[in-house]
């Protein structure tokens, strides 16, 4: 193995904390891994990592190590990248929403692997805090304002959202006139991730937000329950539109209060400031935004 390639495995493996999770990401055998960084200590004559039977982590001097190793591969992969022929490749890591994976990206991956032919794609599903470094994901995408963190954050959308209720029940509690005269409804409750907290309704008047909690016989922490939940006639909800679109135009769901709309939702793609951008994260960044830019097109169309 030559020098290079016996960096990305080292990188790889103080990225994951494991000799044999990094041999898998790289396709290549537990024992070639151990092997290649065992040579760069060799080489440098000094210990990269120390290995226990739970654990690897790494010394100072690997540490060290680890950092330069990280600019020469992305000075490496952004300079073979600018040759026109070149086309990103190898296998991209993402972390989303699984309502956003269902709605937006997966429909739209044969589009996806058209363009890039060369690439794979693993998706793993969350609404939690995830390390990327340490999972070795290269991005996250995420919706909702964001906790701090000290990760680069790229804005790819936002998405307008609209309070809907069944047809069942806006026959039994009737249609909401006013924000403020809600007495008498109820919400299906959000539960935050972040928090554990439930989220209130929120309607933005003259360009200010304000907030109520109503009463709720059920709270959930999941997207396409909640959405659920409003379709059984359990409460008002507030969600992106192009996520309803479809109950709306069939009459299932009724939209409320479309003069005091909801703040509209951002929504982020996050990667580690460790690292320059590389050229399969880059091209993925820029495809999703054009793609939640196609939703948001179509359903302000329909709502239109």
């Amino acid at each position: 193995m030559d020098r290079i390639d016996a960096m990305r495995v080292f990188a790889r493996v103080m990225e994951r904390g494991s000799f044999v999770r990094a041999a898998e990401d790289l396709g290549l055998p537990a024992s070639t891994a151990t092997d290649a960084v065992k040579q760069l200590e060799t080489r440098l004559g000094v210990r990269l990592l120390q290995r226990t039977t739970r654990q690897v982590s790494p010394t100072l001097d690997g540490e060290a190590y680890y950092r330069r190793c990280l600019a020469i591969l992305d000075d490496i992969e952004e300079a073979e990248s600018a040759f026109s022929g070149a086309r990103p490749r190898g296998l991209l890591r993402i972390d989303v929403q699984g309502a956003q994976a269902r709605r937006v990206i997966v429909p739209a991956l044969p589009r996806f692997f058209a363009e890039y032919p060369d690439l794979e794609l693993f998706m793993g599903e969350g609404d939690r805090f995830v390390d990327l470094v340490r999972e070795g994901v290269d991005c996250v995408l995420r919706a909702g304002e964001l906790r701090e963190s000290d990760l680069i954050a790229r804005r790819v959308a936002i998405l307008p959202e609209a309070t809907v209720a069944s047809a069942d029940y806006v026959a039994r509690f009737g249609r909401p006139r006013r924000w403020d005269a809600l007495d008498g409804h109820r919400m299906i409750g959000f539960r935050s991730s972040a928090t554990g907290s439930v989220l209130p309704l929120e309607f933005m008047v003259e360009g200010v937000r304000q907030t109520v909690t109503l009463p709720s016989k059920l709270s959930v922490n999941g997207a396409d329950t909640y959405e659920a939940a409003c379709r059984q006639g359990l409460g008002l909800i507030q969600v992106p539109r192009y996520s309803i679109e479809a109950d709306l135009a069939a009459g299932a769901l009724v939209e409320c209060l479309p003069e005091t709309p909801p703040s509209p939702t951002p929504v982020t793609v996050l990667y580690p400031r460790s690292r320059q951008l590389s050229r399969r994260v880059r091209v993925f960044i820029d495809w999703v935004a054009k793609e939640y830019a196609r939703h948001a097109a179509r359903a302000g169309a329909a709502h239109v």
